[in-house]
C-alpha cells in the first residue's frame, strides 16, 4: 500500500468535514452541481463513479462469465440476505430505535415517514457502487457483475411488491425512470466502454491492460473521495440545521449494515465460499441503492418529507460505513479462510 491508500480513512475523514463545511459556506455552487441530474440521477456523480468502477470492469474477461457457477453458494447468500433478510431486518429495527428508542427526540408527526425511508433504503440493494468495495478488497470480479445483474432483474419485479407489504401501501409508485437510467448509465454503458478498451489494450498485450489498471487506481480513490465532499456538501445545510435528527437515523443505519454484512459473511464462511467472493458477498448484502430510494421517498411522501430525509442520510452513510466494512473483510481474511477450508473440507468428506 502507498502513502495515500495506507491513511484512506484519515483523508475520508478530514473530505467529510470539507463536504460539510462548503455545503454549508457555498449552498449555491453545490446546490447547481446537485441539480444537473436526469431522473434523479445525479451526472457529476455519475461521471465519478464511471472513473470508480472503469478499474474492475476491465479486469472483466466475459468469456470467463461462465465460471460464476462454480460460486453458486455466494449467489445464494447474497440474494438470501438482501431479499430475505436486509428488509425485514431495516423495518425491525426503524421500529425499535426510530418508533420507541428515540422517538422522544424526533418529530412526532416525522417518525412514521422516517421509519418508511429506511426500509426503501433497505429494499434496494446497491449497483454501481458495488464495483468499487469489491475492487478495493480484491472480490472476484466476474462474480460481482453476474450478482449486480441478478440484482437488477430481480428488483424490477420485487422491489414494489417488497414496498408495498412493509409499507402497508397498496399502490407503490416504483420510480422507473430512476432504475433504468441508473443501470443504463451505472451498469451498462460502463461495461460496454470497459470491454472495448480491455479489447484494445489487450491488443498491445497483458502488460498494457496492468500499466492501465496501475494508473487508474490513485484516480479511482481520488474519484471516491470527491465524490464524498459532493455527497456531503449537498446536505452541508441540512446537517447543521438536524444534526441531532442525522446521528438518530444513522444509527439503525450503521447496525444494519454491519449485521447484514456480518451475517452474509459469516454463513459464507460456514458454506465454504471462497474468500474472494464472501467479501464482495458481504459488501453487496449490506450496500444500497441510494438513487432509487430517495426517487421513491419523494415520490411516495414529498421532497420534505422525513423519508426523504431518511434515504439521504442513507447516501451519507454509505462511504464511509462500505469502508471500514472493506478494511474489517480484509483484516480478517486469515480467520476466514480457515473456517472455509474446514467447511468445505468436511462437506467433500460427507458426500458418499
Amino acid at each position: 500500500m502507498n502513502f495515500f491508500e495506507r491513511y484512506l480513512s484519515l483523508w475520508v475523514a478530514l473530505c467529510i468535514v470539507a463536504g460539510v463545511v462548503l455545503g454549508h459556506l457555498l449552498p449555491g455552487p453545490f446546490a447547481a452541481i446537485a441539480g444537473a441530474e436526469i431522473a434523479r440521477v445525479n451526472l457529476p456523480v455519475a461521471g465519478l463513479v464511471w472513473l470508480m468502477i472503469i478499474p474492475m470492469l476491465l479486469k472483466i474477461d466475459f468469456g470467463a462469465l461462465g465460471e460464476v457457477r462454480g460460486h453458486w453458494r455466494g449467489v445464494g447468500v447474497t440474494l438470501f440476505i438482501n431479499w430475505a433478510v436486509k428488509p425485514f431486518s431495516m423495518a425491525l429495527l426503524g421500529s425499535i430505535f426510530i418508533g420507541h428508542l428515540f422517538a422522544p427526540s424526533l418529530p412526532a408527526a416525522q417518525i412514521p415517514s422516517y421509519i418508511a425511508g429506511l426500509i426503501l433504503l433497505a429494499a434496494a440493494p446497491c449497483t454501481a457502487m458495488v464495483f468499487v468495495w469489491s475492487s478495493l478488497c480484491e472480490g472476484e470480479p466476474h462474480y460481482t457483475l453476474s450478482q449486480v445483474a441478478l440484482n437488477d432483474v430481480i428488483m424490477v419485479f420485487a422491489f414494489a411488491p417488497l414496498v408495498g407489504l412493509l409499507l402497508g401501501v397498496a399502490s407503490i409508485t416504483v420510480p422507473w425512470a430512476t432504475l433504468l437510467m441508473s443501470v443504463v448509465l451505472y451498469i451498462v454503458v460502463p461495461v460496454i466502454v470497459a470491454q472495448l478498451w480491455r479489447r484494445a489494450l489487450l491488443g498491445n498485450g497483458p502488460a498494457a491492460l496492468q500499466r492501465t489498471l496501475n494508473a487508474l487506481q490513485p484516480v479511482s480513490l481520488v474519484a471516491l473521495l470527491t465524490t464524498l465532499v459532493m455527497l456531503f456538501g449537498f446536505q452541508g445545510e441540512q446537517i447543521v440545521a438536524q444534526p441531532l435528527v442525522i446521528v438518530l437515523l444513522t444509527v439503525p443505519i450503521l447496525i444494519q449494515v454491519y449485521l447484514n454484512a456480518g451475517l452474509a459473511y459469516w454463513l459464507s464462511r460456514r458454506f465454504g465460499v471462497a474468500w474472494c467472493v464472501a467479501a464482495p458477498a458481504a459488501l453487496i448484502g449490506a450496500s444500497n441503492f441510494f438513487e432509487l430510494a430517495v426517487a421513491a421517498a419523494i415520490s411516495l411522501f414529498g421532497l420534505n418529507s422525513g423519508a426523504a430525509l431518511a434515504t439521504v442520510v442513507g447516501v451519507l452513510v454509505e462511504v464511509p460505513v462500505m469502508l471500514s466494512v472493506v478494511h474489517l473483510v480484509k483484516a480478517s481474511r486469515g480467520w476466514y479462510e480457515s473456517g472455509a477450508t474446514a467447511s468445505a473440507t468436511v462437506k467433500e468428506t460427507a458426500r458418499p
